[in-house]
């Protein structure tokens, strides 16, 4: 049995969760308020084993209320339930000592695991970050996707630990923005970030790159030049493409992890160095080690956290936030307002498989903001071979007033209710035509529309549907 403490002002769904924890055994709290929580949680003997708590309520927060939680009730795990969906409040909650983070509407399964997995590792050693203020993030990184929910957990509880952290995710999929959320979401946020693309310098000068040369160290070496681990002291290096590195950058990089110094290219002593190094691949390193191309010491020493970015194909649900906040930056960069996207082109984002990414998605959305002659951009503006579109056909001209997306930032209501509106009579339509077709057999509709009963239950609360 677990004791498990709801803290939530919106009293139905307290009472709902309890009754359903309460048929598998727990013991169950609730309260409407942080200050009553701490009042119901020192009524519970040993204290609540799991804490559920709302972000957004009267009075105090939850991410507020998060310290002194930890603090009256040290060995407590929370879950954090929000209705917000940025990648802010996730690190945020993490970083105040958040064991995990769920978006609403709640599904009790995806609850349910999550409850079972604290359960399992209660007695492991909690690893939690200490309360940090001051969170900050690129606009750029978005996403609602349980993958991306993930990266943002995983940046709250590593960002202020001094873990090499491995980035790993195809090209274009944003690795240099993780890792500039790890720095920046972190003690070191006011120190030197310093990127490095180990692929994009020539052996012969990656050295003296990274680490700095003397002068006269070689042939055009005219005057003393910093590297970057000495432009980077007391911040965070990035080094993109790690894979890429030669032997013996392999040993001169595993001998900084090891030893806390580099010596410069025709130095003689060493310098010793104090920064946080983070790497990023899009190949497979693990078979380069096995293979021998990839010192197996050296990719111990830099994956001991990794983070894996997927792939834009395998997140599609991430699309209109991305094209919204990409967007944003486009029409900021060349000086323009297009705030609206035809339903066709959405349609056909979602059908195509972004083989480079959010970087492809970004450069697609610059030449068409580029073409286009309004505020608009519509299916003819496309390449001719993208999504089979044809130049001159499905033009905005044709399409009904509704079928454009507003999508700046003051229409923000305006996109979220034509979203909403859209995705909600789509499902609305889809469980009732299951329901039909199922003679309202709720086990068959469930298997059918892959959701479990309690979901199909609210659905069809929701939708106020009948047989």
């Amino acid at each position: 049995m677990t004791n498990i403490l709801i803290i939530d002002d919106d009293d139905a769904s307290c009472r709902t969760l309890r009754l359903h924890f309460r048929t598998q055994g727990h013991s169950v709290e609730i309260a409407h308020s942080v200050d009553e929580g701490l009042e119901v949680g020192s009524t519970i003997e040993s204290g609540p084993d799991i804490i559920i708590l709302d972000i957004q309520m009267p009075g105090k927060s939850g991410i507020e209320g998060l310290p002194e939680f930890i603090s009256t009730f040290p060995n407590v795990r929370i879950i954090m339930i929000t209705a917000f969906h940025d990648m802010d409040s996730t690190i945020k909650a993490m970083q105040e000592g958040a064991n995990d983070y769920i978006h609403k509407p709640i599904d009790i399964d995806k609850l349910d695991r999550a409850i079972e997995k604290l359960n399992y590792n209660q007695n492991s050693q909690r690893e939690m970050l200490e309360p940090e203020t001051g969170v900050t993030s690129s606009s750029s990184m978005v996403g609602n996707s349980d993958a991306m929910r993930d990266v943002f957990k995983t940046i709250g509880m590593v960002a202020r630990s001094p873990a090499t952290v491995l980035i790993t995710g195809e090209s274009g999929t944003g690795k240099e923005l993780v890792a500039n959320a790890i720095h920046n979401s972190g003690e070191l946020a006011n120190a030197p970030f310093v990127a490095v693309n180990c692929a994009a310098v020539v052996e012969t000068l990656l050295e003296s790159d990274l680490f700095g040369h003397e002068k006269g160290a070689f042939t055009g070496a005219v005057s003393k030049q910093l590297g970057k681990f000495q432009l980077a002291e007391g911040g965070t290096i990035f080094l993109d493409e790690i894979g890429e590195l030669t032997p013996n950058m392999q040993a001169k990089l595993l001998r900084v992890l090891q030893e806390r110094e580099f010596t410069t290219v025709g130095g003689g002593h060493p310098i010793k160095s104090n920064v946080r190094v983070i790497t990023a691949t899009n190949i497979n390193i693990e078979e380069r080690v096995q293979s021998g191309e990839f010192r197996e010491d050296l990719f111990y020493r830099l994956q001991v956290v990794t983070i894996h970015l997927p792939p834009l194909r395998e997140r599609k649900e991430d699309l209109l936030d991305l094209v919204r906040s990409l967007l944003d930056k486009i029409n900021q960069e060349l000086g323009r307002s297009v705030e609206q996207i035809s339903v066709e082109i959405l349609d056909c984002f979602h059908q195509y498989d972004w083989p480079g990414n959010v970087r492809e998605l970004e450069n697609l959305l610059t030449k068409l903001v580029a073409l286009s002659s309004n505020d608009s951009i519509t299916p003819d503006l496309l390449p001719d071979d993208f999504c089979n579109f044809t130049p001159g056909k499905n033009s905005a001209e044709s399409l009904p007033e509704d079928t454009n997306y507003r999508l700046n930032n003051s229409s923000e209501k305006v996109l979220q209710y034509r979203i909403e509106r859209s995705l909600a009579e789509v499902e609305h339509e889809h469980v009732l035509l299951i329901l039909e077709s199922t003679g309202w057999h709720k086990g068959k509709a469930c298997e059918i529309l892959g959701v479990s009963r309690p979901r199909l239950r609210r659905l069809i609360a929701q939708y106020e549907l009948s047989s």
